[in-house]
């Protein structure tokens, strides 16, 4: 379900962001408007995307949601609306690619955060998604790549 996870450090990496806490029944419908919102941002100051956009959750979902949809930027965005600037922190990070549908990110994020421990590592409460290939590249799930990154305590 998953590739073999590697343990890396990411660079930080500049967002634009719309922060928000939702309920888990209530992510699929806040997702593509807000990511509509975030690219004409970025586009009409010619800032980005510089990358494939992300979600970074503050914390584990548990019933709700506490996350920025973000994508990376080339320099800061100026505030709009509910765009706000935003950072990818820098981190040492457990990393794996998912490859397959959205209904079984759960899974994998199960399988990842126990290959985690497994290691001896200690995740951090943050954690974030980076969609690699989608919907959008895609209409065959079988080609769809998720990069999943949790932060290690180290």
């Amino acid at each position: 379900m998953i590739d073999t996870p590697q343990i890396t450090q990411s660079a930080a990496q500049l967002t634009a962001i719309i922060p928000l806490t939702v309920p888990r029944s209530e992510i699929q419908k806040v997702m593509g408007p807000g990511i509509g919102e975030l690219m004409a941002v970025v586009a009409a100051q010619g800032i980005g995307p510089a990358g494939p956009w992300l979600t970074y959750h503050r914390r584990r979902p548990t019933d709700t949601f506490d996350l920025d949809i973000s994508v990376p930027v080339t320099s800061p965005v100026v505030p709009t609306g509910r765009v706000l600037a935003g950072e990818l922190p820098s981190a040492t990070v457990a990393r794996t690619i998912y490859r397959g549908p959205y209904e079984g990110l759960a899974a994998a994020w199960g399988e990842f955060c126990d290959w985690i421990s497994a290691q001896g590592h200690k995740p951090a409460e943050n954690l974030w998604e980076r969609y690699l290939t989608g919907p959008e590249s895609s209409p065959d799930s079988v080609n769809w790549r998720t990069e999943l990154n949790r932060p290690l305590i180290v």
